[in-house]
């Protein structure tokens, strides 16, 4: 499943980023890597998701979104 498809509130594990290296390096850096744990906190209309990693917060577009693979519900 990717992280556009999950639901608002839900805690996931990152199973991978297919993401160019470029940005992949920077989800990174952000904390943001496989099998960390991901809290999505909002979606937007626009495709656009606001998720916890390691205690920050940030947001992703779409497509960046659409390139994150994520695992079964940790709840």
């Amino acid at each position: 499943m990717r992280l556009i498809d999950g639901v608002k509130g839900h805690i996931y594990k990152v199973k991978n980023i297919n993401l160019e290296r470029v940005v992949k390096r920077r989800l990174e850096m952000l904390g943001m890597t496989e099998y960390s744990d991901v809290t999505l906190l909002n979606k937007k209309k626009s495709g656009a998701v606001i998720v916890k990693v390691r205690g920050t917060r940030f947001a992703l577009g779409k497509e960046f979104a659409e390139g994150i693979e994520i695992g079964g519900d940790c709840l």
